[in-house]
């Protein structure tokens, strides 16, 4: 573990504090006109995805927790795992629903994911931006509806329920942001 002072804390670097991993979102430098400085930051629990806020003096000593990043593809379901591939070792790695959290409604076989770890735990999945879907079920598009912005419900291959516009239909191929689960356009 390396330790790192408060002046070098950056957007996105990960900290080891009372035995949880933190990631940095935002941070602040503030020298009040009486008194010493200080840094106000906003972390999320790297496990949790929880957001709490901490501040602390300038020039403190702090954990960082170094974090392995693997480009990885997503192969198949193993009862509760999903099973990835090492793109560079060909090694499969078993990960439990669990830590892979929302992630799970866009994965399909052969997509792509930079699986996190910390210490051979896997901690979190990021995943495209977005990624195409296939439409398994929705109610075909009523003649004659034509408000604009109408939506309805469409169930996607993987078992999510997205709202679609009324013109896509069943067996269509969409894409889907990963960051927000909302519909993007028709790919």
């Amino acid at each position: 573990m390396a330790a790192i002072s408060t002046s070098d804390l950056k957007n996105g670097i990960t900290l080891k504090i009372d035995g949880g991993l933190f990631t940095v979102l935002e941070f602040q430098h503030v020298k009040p006109g009486k008194g010493g400085a200080f840094v106000r930051t906003k972390l999320r629990n790297a496990r949790t995805g929880a957001v709490i806020e901490r501040t602390y003096r300038a020039d403190e000593r702090l954990e960082q927790a170094i974090i392995d990043k693997r480009d990885t593809q997503y192969l198949y379901r193993d009862g509760d795992d999903y099973i990835f591939m090492d793109q560079v070792s060909f090694e499969q790695v078993p990960v439990s629903s669990k830590s892979l959290g929302e992630a799970t409604n866009f994965l399909i076989e052969t997509g792509r994911a930079m699986l996190i770890s910390y210490d051979e735990e896997i901690i979190g999945v990021e995943l495209p931006a977005s990624v195409e879907l296939t439409i398994a079920q929705t109610e075909p598009g009523v003649q004659g509806d034509r408000v604009s912005g109408a939506r309805k419900s469409a169930t996607l291959e993987t078992g999510y329920v997205v709202q679609v516009p009324l013109f896509v239909g069943p067996g269509e191929a969409i894409k889907v942001d990963t960051r927000t689960g909302e519909y993007m356009t028709r790919a």
